[in-house]
């Protein structure tokens, strides 16, 4: 007997479910929901991928519809979904009421019943909404995968879905390294002359979500003179642009064996490619899931290099990124060098000058050059223009691609991609890396006895060029002030006043003595972004906030020519957070300690800086006031 829901069911979609069933089998009263009907995905027919769709698409799905999806692979198989298109009612925001499907996999959350998925099975995820709301694809835990299609009575012109399945060996995903007995997700590796010095690692039930309430240790140990070289293929944790430090799911990566050794690396939300260098030969990585929603976790590969390795590596990523490889790379070279082909490593130089050919003298025509540098550990490369002057054509420059030009490449999502080309006479502003590599093409066409050519100052920095405050070794970058060291002083984005690097964060904590409060009185600031500065728009942002964790602070972006901070208490944290597009001459800050008593004394009314973030003109002329009295008093 047919379920109530189905009974209504027009004349098409009977049809649909009967072609179904001449292919699967149907089971009815042994599922998630008795009263829903079936249908068993177990084979692809012979077909790499089957397909699967909703009730009459692409026309509007059944009102009152109850509908299982069973897709049954083989015991050492998982199951991957792929939606091409996706449109359910989003009638509330949670999907949890009206129309949704529901995905449910082995390996859940159970109640009395037998393992497997059944009626008392708890869904991992639920579905609704457009193409946007649905992930690109879908795995199982294990060799079961179970979606529930219900829709209300409230009529919709949704189209449903249609999509893709195929069911994979998930011994592909096996991490290499030696599994620590009596652990989760504990892993160990190993270099050994015998065995093969790379491989793979991946979360916990990597393709499929991780679960919650874990934490992963990988440990890697290298021989003497080896280091270990990281790739994050893909790192899918949670969605959007907070800060790490808001996030309960979080990968550290750690420059040394135990986790009091410096931080390399903190990520968290969504990121692929990123290079991870160690400086010795050993490295921990702990990954942390605390959250509710859980995301697909990563998959990440590693070497182990020996350190005059460290060159050749680089040669074969640039041959693969945008940029042709020229010739081969020289070795390291002196503090100033005008040779054309070259890279710079920090484990043989902490920085150094590098000119054109024949500097100061004219460049000869037809140079080409290419330049790359390698940093390891928490080192970025800095590089700082001293001299700059090209041959340039005629008339206004539109671009520099018809004229002598320098390129700067940085390494995003795994490959190269030009960051700005310069031409002409005006000296760029200082440049910052956004992990261990940078590369410089210098293109030499013309030339002139009027070109110079350029003189650039490299330096392989930890402290990402912020010269005030005590850096932490906890963080990537991260910096304290503290009123009982300094109580007055300037702060600034990383590299100001130059370009600061993509895909980076950096939190500044300011720590006052007790009723103390700090303020921050910016004299720049250029963020590059949006108002109100969320993911949607690509917006680079600052962020402030008078506690540790706080998603709801206000984000700031933009060019704004005033902008003063009170924290709420003794304490108050400044983030500031880039992504991988466009850039901006960040900001600088004069920023105070001040007791309640001296606040008192200079604003007649106690409200007007008790909010965080206030930009009221009057309290911004106070605070500016209480400055130059402050200064002239000491």
């Amino acid at each position: 007997m047919w379920p109530r829901g189905i009974e209504n069911m027009k004349t098409s979609t009977v049809l649909f479910l009967l072609v179904h069933l001449s292919l699967h089998t149907v089971d009815e009263g042994h599922a998630i929901n008795p009263s829903c009907s079936c249908v068993r995905f177990t084979s692809t027919h012979g077909k790499e991928r089957g397909t699967f769709s909703s009730p009459d698409y692409p026309r509007p799905y059944p009102r009152g519809l109850c509908l299982l999806y069973t897709f049954h692979a083989e015991p050492h198989q998982i199951v991957e979904l792929v939606f091409t298109d996706f449109d359910i009612y989003k009638e509330h925001l949670d999907c949890t009421r009206g129309d949704f499907l529901k995905v449910y996999s082995e390996g859940g959350t159970h109640g009395p019943g037998p393992p497997g998925i059944n009626e008392y099975s708890a869904w991992s995820r639920i579905l609704c909404g457009n193409r946007a709301d649905a992930p690109p694809a879908i795995y199982s835990h294990g060799p079961l995968m179970v979606l529930e299609l219900q829709s209300g009575e409230k009529m919709s012109n949704a189209s449903g879905f249609i999509g893709t399945y195929r069911f994979i060996d998930r011994r592909n995903f096996e991490t290499d390294g030696v599994k620590v007995v009596d652990t989760l997700c504990d892993y160990v590796f190993t270099s050994q002359p015998n065995r093969p010095a790379h491989g793979r690692f991946y979360s916990p039930r990597y393709p499929s979500s991780y679960p919650s309430n874990v934490r992963c240790s990988y440990h890697f140990n290298a021989r003497k003179h080896e280091r270990i070289k990281l790739i994050f293929e893909e790192s899918y944790l949670q969605k959007g642009d907070e800060s790490c430090l808001n996030r309960a799911d979080i990968i550290k990566v750690f420059d040394g064996k135990t986790s009091t050794a410096p931080v390399i690396a903190m990520l968290c939300n969504e990121i692929v490619g990123y290079e991870i260098l160690s400086t010795g030969p050993e490295v921990l990585i702990q990954f942390t899931a605390n959250s509710n929603i859980q995301g697909q976790g990563f998959k990440a590969s590693y070497q182990f290099l020996m350190e005059d390795n460290s060159s050749a590596d680089v040669e074969n990523s640039r041959k693969t990124g945008v940029v042709d490889g020229l010739s081969a790379l020289g070795p390291a070279v002196s503090a100033a060098t005008s040779s054309c082909h070259q890279v710079f490593r920090s484990d043989k130089t902490s920085g150094g000058k590098l000119i054109s050919p024949l500097y100061p003298s004219p460049y000869p025509p037809k140079t080409q050059c290419h330049y790359d540098f390698l940093a390891s550990g928490r080192e970025r490369v800095r590089i700082v223009f001293e001299d700059f002057s090209l041959q340039r054509v005629t008339g206004s420059i539109i671009d520099c691609e018809s004229m002598d030009s320098l390129d700067v490449f940085l390494y995003v999502d795994g490959r190269l991609e030009k960051m700005a080309s310069y031409c002409g006479n005006d000296v760029p502003k200082p440049l910052m890396s956004n992990g261990p590599k940078l590369s410089i093409e210098f293109r030499g066409i013309y030339s002139s006895r009027y070109s110079r050519g350029f003189k650039i100052s490299y330096s392989f920095v930890e402290d990402y060029a912020i010269a005030t405050g005590k850096q932490l070794l906890e963080f990537p970058c991260a910096f304290v002030y503290n009123s009982t060291e300094r109580r007055r002083g300037v702060v600034t984005s990383p590299n100001h006043p130059g370009l600061y690097p993509r895909d980076t964060e950096c939190n500044y904590f300011f720590y006052g003595r007790k009723n103390e409060r700090v303020h921050l009185r910016f004299t720049h600031f250029d963020v590059e972004g949006v108002v109100p500065c969320e993911a949607v728009s690509a917006s680079d942002y600052v962020q402030f906030s008078s506690k540790m964790i706080d998603k709801g602070s206000q984000r700031h972006c933009g060019q704004l020519r005033e902008l003063q901070i009170a924290s709420e208490g003794n304490f108050l944290r400044v983030t500031f957070r880039s992504n991988d597009r466009l850039d901006g001459t960040g900001f600088k800050a004069e920023y105070i300690f001040l007791k309640d008593s001296e606040m008192q004394s200079i604003k007649p009314d106690s409200s007007v800086s008790g909010t965080l973030g206030s930009k009221k003109t009057t309290l911004g002329r106070m605070i500016l006031l209480y400055f130059i009295y402050f200064l002239i008093k000491v």
